[in-house]
C-alpha cells in the first residue's frame, strides 16, 4: 500500500522531498513554469503542517559533471518568486554543508539541493549515496512523477532508508487519472494519439486495443498507417521501419470492439516553412506535398468523437503546431476538450508535445488532468509498473 500526505503527521519533521525540476532554462532563467507549479500544492501543505521542507530533483543529463548552465539555482530562485518566500540553497546535494543546512532548517523553511544528476551514483542507484540523501530527512515524500520510470537514488534508493514514506498530491493525482481511470473507465474511452512516432506509443496502442472505443490516429504518425492500407500520401512523414507494425495492429481491430479513426483530410504543403497549398481529401494527396495539419473534416470527424465520450486521453499533436498555419487541427481539439469537461467527461492531456501545445493555446488549466510526465505517463498507460510507486508500496 502506497502512503499518501494524509498519513503522516508533519509538524515539526524534517520532509525529504523528490520532485522533477526538470524545466527548460535559457540563460540562466527558467522559461516554462509548469512543473513547478504542480508542484506547489504538496510543498504549500507541508509547510502549512509545520514540516520543514529539503527539496531534491534533477535538471538535464550532466552525466555526473558539475555544468554550470544545469545548477538548480534559477529554479530556486524561480520557487522563490511563486512561494513568495526565501529558500536555501545547496551547491551539492550530498555534501557535509548541504546537510548541515537542512538539519538547520525550521519548520516553515524550505532548502533546495543542488542537480543530483551532477553526481553519477544518483542514475546508478548507488547505496552509499542514496544514504547520504537520506540524511536530509526524517519523511520521504516523492512527488516527481516525471522520473518514476527510472530507478534512481532519489526516487528507489533512498526508500529503504525510511520508516515513513509516500506520495505527494501530484503523484497521487497522476495515479488517479492514468491508472485509477482506466482500470475501470468510464465508456465510451476515446483515445487521442498524434505526434510523429508509432514505436513510443505501441505498448500504449496495443493494450487499448482491448480497453479503448474509439483511437483516433492523427499527426505524423497517421500516414505510416494511411501508407500501410495502401493510400498513396504524397511526400508526407512515413515510418517504413513501422509499416509493417501499423498493418499489424490494423488486423488486430478486426478482433477488438475497439474503431480505428484516422483523418480524413489534410492540410498540405510543399514543406514547413512554406504556407499552405491547400486541403486535401486522404486519398488525393499530390506526389510533391506533404501532409502537415488535420483538414476540416477530419475536426468535425473528431470532435463528434469526443463529444458521444465519457473519458479522453490525448497523447501527441494533431499537426504541425509551432507553425500557426498547422496549428489549428490541435487548437480545435484542445477547445473541444475544454468544452467537454464543463459538460462533466474526463480529459487527460499527456505528454511533452503535447503540453506545451495545449499550454500555448492557454487552456491547459480547463481540462480535467494535464500530466507532468513523458516516459513515465507512457509506461503507466501501458499498464507497466514504475519503479518509483514499486519501491513504496
Amino acid at each position: 500500500m502506497i502512503h499518501n500526505l494524509h498519513t503522516f503527521d508533519l509538524k515539526d519533521k524534517r520532509l525529504l522531498m523528490r520532485v522533477d525540476f526538470n524545466v527548460p532554462i535559457d540563460n540562466g532563467r527558467v522559461t516554462d513554469d509548469f512543473r513547478l507549479r504542480a508542484a506547489l500544492p504538496t510543498i504549500q501543505h507541508c509547510l502549512q503542517q509545520g514540516a520543514a521542507v529539503v527539496l531534491m530533483s534533477h535538471l538535464g543529463r550532466p552525466k555526473g559533471k558539475v555544468v554550470e548552465n544545469l545548477s538548480l539555482i534559477s529554479v530556486g530562485e524561480t520557487l522563490a518568486d511563486l512561494l513568495e518566500m526565501p529558500i536555501k540553497f545547496s551547491d551539492d546535494c550530498i555534501s557535509e554543508d548541504a546537510r548541515d543546512t537542512s538539519l538547520g532548517i525550521s519548520p516553515g523553511e524550505i532548502h533546495l539541493l543542488e542537480n543530483l544528476r551532477f553526481h553519477d551514483e544518483e542514475t546508478l542507484n548507488d547505496p552509499q549515496f542514496s544514504m547520504l540523501l537520506s540524511k536530509h530527512g526524517d519523511v520521504f515524500i516523492n512527488d516527481a512523477f516525471g522520473t518514476a520510470h527510472r530507478a534512481h537514488a532519489s526516487n528507489v534508493g533512498v526508500v529503504d532508508q525510511f520508516r515513513q514514506k509516500g506520495i505527494g498530491f501530484l503523484m497521487e493525482k497522476e495515479l488517479k487519472y492514468l491508472k485509477e481511470s482506466f482500470d475501470h473507465p468510464l465508456r465510451p474511452v476515446t483515445i487521442i494519439l498524434g505526434g510523429a512516432k508509432i514505436d513510443t506509443k505501441l505498448s500504449m496502442i496495443k493494450r487499448f486495443l482491448s480497453k479503448a472505443d474509439t483511437i483516433i490516429i492523427g499527426g505524423g504518425m497517421a500516414f505510416t498507417f494511411l501508407k500501410a492500407k495502401g493510400l498513396e500520401v504524397g511526400s508526407s512523414l512515413i515510418d517504413d521501419k513501422m509499416l509493417s507494425t501499423a498493418t499489424q495492429i490494423m488486423n488486430e481491430v478486426k478482433n477488438q470492439r475497439v474503431q480505428l479513426v484516422f483523418p480524413s483530410d489534410f492540410v498540405c504543403a510543399k514543406d514547413l516553412e512554406s504556407k499552405p497549398d491547400g486541403v486535401y481529401l486522404r486519398r488525393d494527396i499530390p506526389e510533391d506535398l506533404m501532409g502537415l495539419d488535420i483538414g476540416p473534416k477530419s475536426i468535425e470527424k473528431f470532435q463528434k468523437i469526443i463529444s458521444s465520450s465519457k473519458t479522453i486521453l490525448w497523447n501527441g499533436p494533431l499537426g504541425v503546431f509551432e507553425q500557426e498555419y498547422y496549428a489549428q487541427g490541435t487548437k480545435a481539439i484542445t477547445e473541444k476538450l475544454v468544452e467537454a469537461t464543463e459538460a462533466g467527461q474526463t480529459t487527460i492531456v499527456g505528454g511533452g508535445d503535447t503540453v506545451a501545445a495545449v499550454r500555448s493555446i492557454g487552456f491547459y488549466r480547463d481540462v480535467s488532468h494535464v500530466s507532468t510526465g513523458g516516459g513515465a505517463f507512457l509506461e503507466l498507460l501501458s499498464g507497466e509498473t514504475l519503479p518509483a510507486f514499486s519501491a513504496l508500496r
